[in-house]
This record gives structure tokens, sequence and C-alpha cells, in this order.
């Protein structure tokens, strides 16, 4: 009953190899060897050439002829480093120049490697190989530090790092909102000093050696003097020994209308189980704790097959009974604190599982749609089955600050449908997430 798809990622794009040569056995040669190797290969005969197409397709490498008419190599690797949007691209000498200060002349033009003259192939192309592996290695340590940077910038969460006597070495900016503090304004500050309501838990020593990491919900002195409810999560940061990350998460809103949302109806007349307003505000808590502890998001969609049906043969007193049994069945699979059914709309139900993989989220789909069916309520004009049935959609997410409710709720609703199209009475299971883009291929200069 059970089918799960996932889409294969878009291919990279192959590495794009710029050779600058003005000897065309050379260049011949050079390039039929690139594309052997599965480059991407593009060619150029004189360094103004080859200036004109790095601007424009910027390669991955350059392979440069030292000695050429008009700019030679070294002028030209020169133009390629002082320009900022070819200025990290790797160039590899290659020259029957080989004396000592030529070498040193290339390096110091910002060459990365120095090729002698005649070429060993299988030399040259170890040696690309080398380059491209470190060129790939810069760029996503590089791209990793600037996502990681404007997450940390951009998030809503405050963010912390202590040392393990919680000293605040680091702010982020969100903090100046939560604390009314500039970020530099709390370095040196003790978080033992912010805590109103329990000053031991600012010792992330102390706090490590009673098994303390996780989430606790806090009282935190703001600038004016006031309070703020928090959730304090401190982490130890295992790459930098002795640190620790403290987010923080301000649910003062939430306390200050809790006493609303208690006389407010938050659960389903029919039913008896959450209504869709319990649901999106116990979603949207559970969405945010899972941000900051990375951890996963199940939702459980499901409708009730042939309803209409159901209603014109058996009467609108009949199908409220139906809806009260199918609503029964998925409270008893929403046994943890974290998990909550809730009627959506119509014959529409929905079930969150948080801390859930898809494996364990699908499993427990499964079941839900068994023991509806187990029921044996029957659906007399049904062509799927006798019996009353349930067609459901699974998504999981392990969100970030990059990713929407929305499209988890995308994701699950697809999931349902293509079980409806399935053939219904069947659980279909989505992966939710950040899309990848895909990488097109450069023209051939």
């Amino acid at each position: 009953m059970t089918n799960l798809a996932i889409a294969p990622l878009a291919d990279l794009r192959k590495p794009a190899i710029l050779i600058v040569d003005d000897a065309p056995d050379n260049l011949g040669v050079l390039r039929t060897m690139m594309l052997r190797q599965g480059y991407q290969t593009f060619v150029a005969t004189s360094g103004d050439r080859a200036l004109d197409i790095a601007q424009r397709i910027k390669p991955d490498l350059v392979l440069l002829d030292v000695v050429m008419p008009g700019i030679d190599g070294l002028e030209t690797c020169r133009r390629l480093k002082a320009n900022p949007a070819t200025a990290r691209i790797p160039v590899i000498f290659m020259s029957a120049r080989g004396e000592t200060e030529d070498i040193v002349a290339g390096f110091d033009t910002g060459a990365a490697d120095y090729i002698p003259k005649p070429l060993r192939m299988e030399e040259v192309c170890a040696r690309v190989r080398a380059q491209l592996r470190l060129r790939s290695s810069s760029e996503t340590q590089t791209a990793q530090a600037d996502r990681l940077r404007m997450i940390v910038n951009s998030m809503d969460q405050g963010l912390l790092i202590l040392e393990r006597s919680g000293r605040v070495q680091y702010a982020n900016p969100a903090c100046d909102r939560y604390l009314g503090y500039a970020p530099e304004a709390l370095v040196g500050r003790s978080l033992a000093d912010l805590l109103a309501d329990a000053p031991d838990l600012g010792d992330c020593a102390a706090l490590e050696a009673m098994g303390g990491s996780g989430t606790r919900e806090v009282q935190i002195r703001h600038r004016d003097g006031g309070l703020r409810a928090m959730d304090l999560t401190m982490t130890p940061m295992h790459a930098a020994d002795g640190l620790f990350v403290a987010l923080l998460h301000d649910i003062s809103h939430h306390k200050q209308s809790e006493d609303a949302l208690q006389r407010a109806a938050m659960v389903d007349p029919l039913t008896k189980i959450a209504n869709r307003r319990h649901f999106d505000v116990f979603l949207e808590k559970e969405w945010q704790r899972a941000i900051r502890s990375s951890q996963p998001l199940s939702l459980v969609v499901l409708d009730v097959d042939h309803f209409k049906q159901y209603n014109d043969t058996l009467g609108h007193a009949a199908g409220d009974v139906c809806l009260q049994k199918v609503a029964q069945a998925l409270q008893e699979h929403a046994l943890r604190p974290t998990d909550l059914a809730a009627r959506y709309g119509g014959e529409e139900f929905v079930l969150l599982f948080a801390d859930t993989p898809l494996e364990g989220a699908t499993l427990l789909a499964e079941k839900i749609r068994a023991a509806v069916e187990a029921l044996e309520v029957p659906n007399p004009r049904s062509p799927t089955s006798p019996w009353l049935t349930v067609s459901v959609g699974v998504a999981t997410i392990v969100p970030t600050q990059l990713d929407q409710i929305e499209h988890l709720f995308v994701c699950a609703d697809r999931a349902m449908y293509a079980a409806k199209a399935a053939g219904r009475n069947r659980v279909e299971t989505a992966i939710a997430g950040a899309a990848w883009d895909a990488v097109k291929d450069a023209a051939l200069y």
C-alpha cells in the first residue's frame, strides 16, 4: 500500500578548462586530452582572446603558455588575477623556460602550478585534477561559510556563542531585538546575568556535567528591565572544543496569548479532536522547534474516499458518525505530546509527528489507513472497497530558515492526491525541502 519515490538530483556540470597556446599542435593535443578526461574545453591562441573568454565563461582552470606574441602568459595571468571576476580561477603555466627565475616569476604573478615543456600528458592530467579538487574544496568551504553567515545574520532567533563559563564570545543581530543589547555590547557578559529564573543554566560547564543540553523555557532580563519568556537551547560545538551555541527563541507572545487560546474553540465540535486553528498554532511551534533542533517533522494528510457518495447514499447524519469514527482512529495514533491529529476541513484530516523521520511517519500512516479500513464502516457506493477507506499522503522535512511551511503542505497534498490517482485506500510519501536549481552547461567558445 506504500510507495516511495525520490526524484534524482540534477547532474552537476562538467569542469571547464581554458587552454591558451599560440602553437596549433600543442593546442590540439591538449584539447583532445582534456576532452577525453571529460572536461568542457575552450581554446584561445592569444592573451587578449584568453582574457575575453575567461571573463565570459568563468572557466574552472586555465592552462596558459608563457611565451606568446602580444600579451605573454605572465601578463595574461596578472590581468586575470587583477580582475575580481577571474581572480580566483587557478592558472597552470606551461613553458619551455624551466629556469628557477622563470618559475618564480610565474608563481609571483599568481599561478597555482608550473609545468615544463615538452609536456608529459599524464602529468598534465594529474596536475589538472589536483587543482580542480583544490578549487572545488575551496569553493565549497567558502560557499558554506557565506551561507552560514547569511543564515546566522538573518535568523529570527537570538544566537550566542559561549565559553564553558557562560561568557559570551559572539551574539548575532537578533539579540538586539530580543535583549535590547547591540551584539558587541553582549560580548564579555555572562549568560547567567541575563537569566532571571535559572542562573545555573548560564554555567555551560555545569550544565554539560548534568547532561543539560536541550531546550528550556527561561525568563530573560531585557535591557529595559523587563522579563521575556524564551526557549533557551544550548548545544556543545563539537568542532570547537569548550564552546557552546545558545539559541534564544522569544515565546513571550505565546505566553501572553495562552489565556485567549484556552478560551477559543480549539476543538472541532463534531469530531472532538483538534480543529484547524489549533493545528496551525501547534504546527508553527513545532516548525520553529524543528529548525532549532534540526530534527525531522512529518505531516500526514488524509481524505475519506468517496465521501460524497457516502453522504448521498446514507445521509448526513451517517456521514457525521463516519467522520467521528475516522477521527477516533486518528487520535489513537497521536500518542506523544508532540503528535497532533486534527480535522482540517470537511472530510480532510491531518496529523503532525515531530522528531519523526519519513520511515516512521510512513509506518504510522499505514497503521492509520489499516485502522480505518478495519472499522468496517459500510460504504455501499464505493468502487474502491465495500468498507470506508482513506487515501493518505505523507511528507517529511528537516526545516531550515530557507524553508516554508506551505511547501510541506504542498508535498503532503500531492502525495495524498497521488494515492487517490493510484486507486485510493493507500499511502504515498514525499520528501520536502529547498529545491536545487539545474546547472546549465556553458557554450563552447
